[in-house]
């Protein structure tokens, strides 16, 4: 095994990635991604939980950021003003990755236990956008809905996006965004 290559956890995702559109998420085992990516297993369990993760890498960064942006947002943001930031913060972390993002959302999309995970993560996100609103002193209830708002624009926005119809995730986002202010209206 080449063990001092550089990157290996950028190694282990792309191997992963392959072999999922090859064999499938469930025909994969966590040997075979290391194997391809040139690691041992204990390498690839040093990077990532299980093979699933290698799918979820970063949504932890990106969660931060968002929730970062929340509670970045001027003071005078209404509650829904403040999630539009931090669903928009994602935009820039997505530029060029299209290509990336539309086979990962193909491969949790086709598997059940991807698509709970997947659900898992942005359940999380609605947690702490609600937590973050609350610290601004948006009432609980209110925090919450403002909160699960955000992750369904996020999520519908980023189907749209990886779709490749439109424009880059920003502009999507805005435009669903407005949508959102159009029904409400």
């Amino acid at each position: 095994m080449v063990r001092w290559e550089p990157d290996a956890a950028g190694r282990l995702r792309e191997a992963a990635m392959a072999l999922y559109a090859e064999q499938g998420y469930d025909g994969t085992t966590v040997a075979e991604i290391a194997d391809r990516a040139g690691v041992t297993a204990r390498t690839f369990f040093r990077h990532f939980a299980d093979k699933r993760e290698v799918l979820f890498a970063g949504s932890s960064e990106l969660e931060e950021l968002m929730v970062a942006a929340v509670a970045a947002a001027p003071a005078s943001a209404g509650a829904m003003d403040a999630v539009a930031a931090g669903v928009l913060a994602a935009g820039e972390v997505f530029e060029g990755r299209r290509d990336h993002s539309r086979r990962r959302q193909a491969l949790i999309v086709a598997t059940p236990e991807l698509r709970e995970r997947e659900f898992i993560k942005l359940a999380a996100l609605a947690t702490a956008f609600t937590a973050a609103l609350q610290a601004r002193g948006i009432p609980a209830p209110r925090a919450a809905l403002a909160a699960e708002l955000g992750v369904t624009i996020f999520r519908v926005a980023f189907e749209r996006w990886v779709d490749g119809s439109e424009g880059d995730l920003e502009k999507v986002l805005r435009s669903t965004l407005a949508e959102l202010a159009d029904l409400t209206a």
